[in-house]
């Protein structure tokens, strides 16, 4: 049995979930992926969990994605963060696939370790193709979460209105009142 998941935000994208795994609480950072059992939480979170084995090689590999999928995030367009990303989907591929139901796709990958990681970054391609502009960090200065904004009119600021954007709410409102 996978341990519950301790996360503020969950049900993001899997690119954006993977980032996800480092969080503030009470201004201490905090991260689910520090051992294998956090990891098993977070395949587990993203239905990986069958196909991936929460190990050290895997945990390896997967804190890689995740550090270049931030670099890119913080830095769109970077160089050194879009080679980070490249080299991670090396490691993987897409074999088009023909069966009784029609065509189809099936992802491969030499070292399957490399898996989880791959497919965050190939999701984040997909949201790059999709959407760039609402792929977002929170608004909130001490939050460090991202989402992907489905708003329809697309302008999501915070992670949760109930906790960062009341949080906002609250600081503005105190310094229109001290101000009186």
């Amino acid at each position: 049995m996978t341990a519950p998941d301790p996360r503020p935000l969950t049900g993001e994208p899997v690119s954006l979930d993977l980032l996800n795994t480092r969080w503030n609480h009470e201004g201490v950072l905090q991260d689910l992926l520090t051992d294998e059992e956090g990891l098993a939480v977070w395949l587990a979170a993203n239905g990986l969990d069958g196909r991936f084995t929460a190990d050290a090689p895997t945990l390896r590999h997967t804190l890689a994605a995740r550090d270049a999928l931030a670099a890119l995030v913080d830095r769109p367009g970077d160089p050194g963060a879009t080679a980070r990303v490249d080299a991670v989907l090396g490691h993987g591929r897409i074999r088009a696939t023909l069966t009784t139901e029609g065509p189809g796709e099936e992802t491969e990958f030499a070292d399957p370790a490399r898996g989880p990681g791959w497919i965050a970054a190939r999701d984040y391609l997909d949201l790059l193709r999709t959407a760039p502009d609402r792929i977002r960090a929170c608004a909130h200065e001490a939050c460090v979460l991202h989402f992907f904004d489905t708003s329809r009119n697309g302008t999501r600021r915070w992670c949760s209105m109930a906790t960062c954007g009341n949080r906002a709410k609250a600081s503005r409102h105190y310094a229109r009142t001290k101000d009186s």
